[in-house]
């Protein structure tokens, strides 16, 4: 399994356990029963992830240059739905390393989490043209053509290249299944 699709795994688990939270959080926020949080090892808590955007903040005060703690604080946000501070530090990051498609694609997400549909796509085309078998950035350029801008046909020929270069993972199978329920007479 690659790094990539490791990644989209954990972030979606990430995302899914957070969104949990928050729901079952808000449900209960009247009743006086403490909430257990069931968090993946190494992912850490609402509260670790504060501490640590707090921690990352003061670095990137004190030290701008600091391309970790940019990443680090980046991240951060992105994983606790913070979608504007994630692009603007993701925008840090990107001018300390300008190639990073990692970032380039995280930031991409975070501009369709906001609905800068134009912008998702400018990040996800340019981290293609960095690196054109970087396949995090193809299955969010064929999602964004899908399910954002309703172009199954652009979609198809995105994810057709994307299944060149994966056809096993479970983001391929994912793709595989969008694939099959399009309509017969669109993307083909």
């Amino acid at each position: 399994m690659s790094k990539e699709n490791v990644l989209t795994l954990v972030v979606a688990a990430l995302v899914g356990l957070l969104g949990g939270y928050l729901i079952f959080s808000i449900a209960n926020k009247d009743k006086q029963v403490p909430v257990a949080v069931s968090v993946p090892q190494g992912a850490g808590s609402p509260t670790d992830y504060q501490r640590r955007i707090v921690e990352a903040e003061k670095i990137v005060v004190q030290d701008p240059n600091n391309l970790q703690a940019w990443i680090q604080l980046a991240n951060d946000y992105f994983d606790t739905d913070q979608p504007q501070k994630a692009v603007n530090a993701y925008s840090k990051v990107l001018e300390l390393d300008p190639k990073n498609v990692n970032a380039m694609t995280d930031q991409g997400i975070m501009y369709r989490r906001i609905g800068w549909y134009d912008k998702a796509i400018a990040n996800f085309e340019k981290a293609q043209t960095i690196d054109p078998k970087h396949l995090q950035s193809l299955y969010n350029l064929g999602v964004v053509y899908m399910v954002d801008l309703k172009q199954p046909a652009k979609a198809r020929e995105i994810w057709t290249k994307y299944l060149q270069f994966d056809s096993t993972s479970p983001t391929a199978q994912q793709i595989k299944n969008d694939m099959a329920a399009m309509p017969a007479n669109m993307g083909k």
